[in-house]
């Protein structure tokens, strides 16, 4: 069982490499060394126009965040540190970055759809929203929101003939997206999708979350 379970992780994460590692690499190649010449991320297409009810029971839509970078996620209910994706990585290498350079990085938010273990969209996220504020430094629910609604909707996209949300035979299979961060720009379009189950993959959207940024600080000072 074990060895299905990882084998079924090493094709999510062959598919991602498929599908959005090119790009990536030209990334880390040409912002190697030189400050000012970077590559700007791929575009893979809008997104759906998304819904979903906050932790304090607010409606949002995907069109509230058209000012703002979103990085999308999920979180399970019965085990919202450890299942899916590294709780901890995305709060120390993600969120507390963006809290605490506010003034500068505002533009950011996160939303986490919660689910149980089937995918399956959770109506009442009052105790994850708890233990938010339990659990993470500095906690603010107006920038990591907790999300009731439906994430197979979201991550239903397809790029050059793969799905995020393929079937596979192996036990990971169909619910291997739930392990995915989906970064989305201001106009909802999808720039980037890694694994947010290690600290590497993290750290990696860290980066591209940076570069998404500073495309956008330069296209202001442009305008400036």
């Amino acid at each position: 069982m074990a060895k299905k379970t990882v084998a079924g992780r090493i094709k999510v994460v062959l598919m991602l490499l498929l599908v959005f590692g090119p790009a990536s690499l030209l990334i880390l190649i040409g912002t190697r060394g030189c400050e000012h010449k970077f590559k700007v991320l791929d575009d893979y297409g809008p997104a759906i126009d998304y819904h979903f009810t906050d932790g304090m029971g607010n409606e949002h839509s995907s069109k509230d965040f058209k000012d703002h970078v979103v990085l999308i996620t999920t979180l399970q209910l019965g085990c919202p540190e450890d299942c899916a994706v590294s709780f901890w990585h995305i709060d120390q290498h993600i969120y507390q970055p963006v809290r605490s350079s506010k003034d500068k990085s505002g533009s950011v938010r996160i939303i986490s759809f919660v689910t149980d273990a089937d995918g399956n969209p959770i109506k009442d996220v009052s105790q994850v929203q708890e233990m938010m504020k339990d659990r993470v430094v500095g906690y603010d629910p107006s920038v990591w929101m907790i999300a009731s609604g439906d994430s197979r909707e979201i991550y239903d996209f397809e790029s050059n003939n793969q799905s995020l949300l393929e079937k596979s035979e192996e036990e990971y299979g169909e619910l291997g997206y739930q392990e995915l961060l989906l970064l989305l720009d201001k106009s909802n379009h999808l720039r980037m999708v890694r694994s947010g189950s290690t600290e590497a993959w993290v750290r990696e959207m860290k980066q591209h979350l940076a570069l998404l940024q500073k495309a956008y600080d330069k296209e202001k000072a442009r305008k400036k």
